[in-house]
């Protein structure tokens, strides 16, 4: 008898989502969401969440600029910038045989500082907010204080008590790696089978603990989180299910809309902003999603790209099962050189959290992404890890689509938000590059 998944064969599957059929093929798909905007779904968190959270990098801005010598110029502001991409454009037009009327934007978390990689927004800012409490319960600091004071020795002793542990495909390991040595704190990061060897010696050169696992990235967080809850002295941070993560993603939204509004770029009815963010397990795209939306309302789309071998948060919001199906279950590898986004199953809480206010998916393969490395280095001189790539391929499809998803998309602004990159050692990202060129 056929194994069943969720209660039905596999052929009962792409019977209720015809869909299923090409995304089983690994074949590069566009998937519009039935659900968006369904007024049946609502948020357990609001615009004071995401406030509090800034309100707090906001307090620990003079500690980072003090530690972090790369953040003095941004007063200890973690931010990335705003760029238009001209030259890229040009090739994508020329290529795809599509038109942008708007210049084309790329939002740079490839370069944000400490990690160079959007998790540095999340995953810092839920170590800021552990040590903060751990602090405030011993009385060492009041919200009131100069947060710089977080680097004498009297708070590394005490974070020297307490651990932090967390699961990862490599980037996020790096973010809360990084910034919980820094303030002290013993730190175990629990690697996948798919994270990149420079990531692991990195973090080791840091201090961190690194176990390596053989299998993927929920093996690899389920492993961490029940070696967590044996030891009370250690925080684990969830990537499948934190709050506080996905709020640390959220305060980009106000940024950007700042960095549009002093390129005097107005978002509305008639210029609507679409954005497009490469997808892992979701709480970084989800918690900039929640973000964008609270800014910018119906002006906003947002579009989550992943790879043809890992589409696990689109196989979760199409069949409304989220974490309770995986990829594997539909005989997909989950094998894709975007170690960040190989992710076999999603995240419950970022699916039911923001699941609605996903305009659309779509799937790209990896040797489409190593395409669009190798164009963006040789015409703006960026480069970027794989997975960062996955956004661009977003704005062709759409612009493709014959039904346009139903909006002005032909008047809008594209956004393209790149991920990481610029720590890639030079010698790996060389070795991008000709990748690139194998792929033409």
């Amino acid at each position: 008898m056929e194994n069943r998944i969720a209660g039905m064969t596999k052929k009962q599957w792409i019977e209720a989502f015809p869909l299923l059929n090409e995304i089983i093929d690994t074949k590069e798909i566009l998937w519009k969401n039935p659900d968006y905007r369904a007024e049946s779904h609502s948020s357990t968190l609001s615009k004071a969440d995401i406030e509090d959270a800034a309100e707090r990098l906001e307090r620990f801005s003079s500690y980072i600029a003090k530690v972090f010598p790369e953040t003095a110029e941004s007063a200890g502001l973690i931010e990335s910038p705003l760029i238009t991409i001209p030259k890229m454009q040009k090739v994508m037009e020329d290529n795809y045989h599509i038109k942008f009327k708007n210049p084309l934007l790329l939002k740079c978390d490839s370069h944000l500082p400490i990690s160079g990689s959007i998790k540095a927004r999340g995953g810092i800012y839920e170590v800021l907010k552990h040590a903060e409490e751990l602090a405030m319960e011993h009385g060492y600091i009041s919200v009131t204080d100069d947060y710089s004071i977080f680097d004498n020795p009297k708070f590394k002793e005490l974070f020297s008590n307490y651990r932090i542990s967390v699961g990862s495909t490599g980037n996020l390991g790096l973010s809360i790696g990084i910034m919980s040595a820094q303030l002290g704190f013993q730190v175990s990061v629990h690697m996948s089978a798919d994270a990149k060897q420079w990531k692991k010696d990195l973090l080791r050169s840091k201090g961190v603990h690194v176990v390596e696992y053989q299998s993927d990235f929920s093996n690899a967080v389920s492993e961490g989180r029940k070696q967590a809850e044996a030891d009370p002295a250690c925080h684990f941070i969830d990537d499948e299910d934190s709050k506080d993560l996905f709020l640390g993603y959220s305060v980009a939204a106000a940024r950007l809309k700042k960095q549009l509004k002093s390129m005097n770029i107005t978002i509305d009815r008639e210029h609507p902003l679409f954005v497009y963010l490469p997808c892992g397990v979701g709480g970084g795209p989800g918690g900039i999603t929640f973000g964008l939306h609270s800014e910018f309302g119906e002006n906003v789309h947002c579009i989550f790209a992943e790879p043809t071998n890992a589409p696990s948060f689109l196989l979760g919001q199409m069949t409304g099962l989220q974490d309770k199906i995986s990829v594997q279950d539909f005989g997909i590898s989950n094998k894709t050189e975007a170690d960040g986004l190989a992710v076999g199953r999603t995240s419950s809480f970022v699916g039911k959290e923001i699941g609605h206010l996903v305009k659309a998916c779509y799937t790209i393969e990896d040797a489409r992404l190593y395409s669009f490395l190798r164009d963006l280095s040789d015409t703006e001189n960026i480069l970027l890890e794989p997975s960062a790539l996955a956004g661009f391929y977003g704005p062709i499809k759409l612009m493709k689509d014959t039904e346009n998803l139903q909006v002005k998309i032909h008047n809008a602004y594209h956004l393209i938000w790149a991920t990481g990159g610029n720590m890639v050692p030079p010698e790996v990202q060389d070795s991008y590059y000709q990748k690139g060129a194998v792929n033409k």
